[in-house]
Formats: structure tokens, C-alpha cells, sequence
């Protein structure tokens, strides 16, 4: 917690916005609800979406499959954000629909960037030359 008793990390109320919305997403992109030419025949996963404390924003974090072309399905799925969040509107069950904002997940390249530095030689070395150290004592 921080000084003034804030919590650090969203609330559980923003956790479980962010899961329905996400889950209504999936749903929308399996069903192929959006009629448009840059997203015939690509398939759009929804690893994560953010809500603002006040649950009227939705940062909705999205990737093709393969990840091929994610920053042009970004662009056209903000393009058809209004239209999503009509969409969205009677599946969550909520008063208002929060707004929603697409962005290209790299979680995905971040993970893939450590894995790759953790079985560079120089952090095998390192580990080899710690595992020595160990037998000496």
C-alpha cells in the first residue's frame, strides 16, 4: 500500500470489468461481428484488457494470431471502437459501457526478449561460475 493507503495495484472491481470486457471482446472477434476487409480471415486474441478506476475507459490490449499485421487490426479496431462498444453494451450488464482504445499486445515479444537473454552464454557462464563457486566450500 502506498502512504495514503491507496492500493498499488487495480481493484478487484477493475480486474473483474476488465475480464468481462474481455471476454465479451473474444466472444465479438470469434462470432466475426465486425465487417471489415482488414480483419477477414484473421484471428484476434484479447490476452488482456485494462480498466481506469472508474471503469469508463477500457485499454484492451490485442494480438493476431502469428502476429502478423497487428498494427493495422489496431487501427481498425479503433476505427470500429463505437460500434464495439455497442456491441459490448448488453453482454457486460453494466449501467454505461465503458469507451474502449486498442493497442498491439508485446507482452508476448517481451517474454520472448528475457527467454532469450536467459539462455544467452553470458548468463550461462554466470550460472556455471556460481554453481563453482558452490562446490568449493
Amino acid at each position: 500500500m502506498k502512504k495514503d493507503n491507496k492500493p498499488l495495484g487495480p481493484s478487484q472491481r477493475m480486474l473483474r470489468v476488465g475480464e468481462l470486457v474481455r471476454h465479451a471482446l473474444a466472444d465479438i472477434f470469434a462470432r466475426g461481428e465486425i465487417e471489415d476487409e482488414a480483419l477477414a480471415g484473421s484471428v484476434v486474441t484479447v490476452p488482456e484488457v485494462r480498466m481506469t478506476p472508474d471503469l469508463k475507459l477500457a485499454n484492451a490490449y490485442v494480438m493476431p494470431l502469428g502476429g502478423a499485421h497487428a498494427d493495422e487490426i489496431v487501427t481498425v479496431l479503433n476505427r470500429h471502437a463505437k460500434y464495439i462498444r455497442g456491441r459490448i453494451a448488453p453482454r457486460i450488464n453494466m449501467k454505461y459501457a465503458p469507451e474502449i482504445r486498442f493497442f498491439v499486445d508485446d507482452t508476448f515479444d517481451e517474454a520472448s526478449r528475457i527467454d532469450a537473454l536467459l539462455r544467452s552464454d553470458r548468463v550461462k557462464r554466470d550460472l556455471d561460475h556460481d554453481g563453482d563457486d558452490s562446490d568449493e566450500d
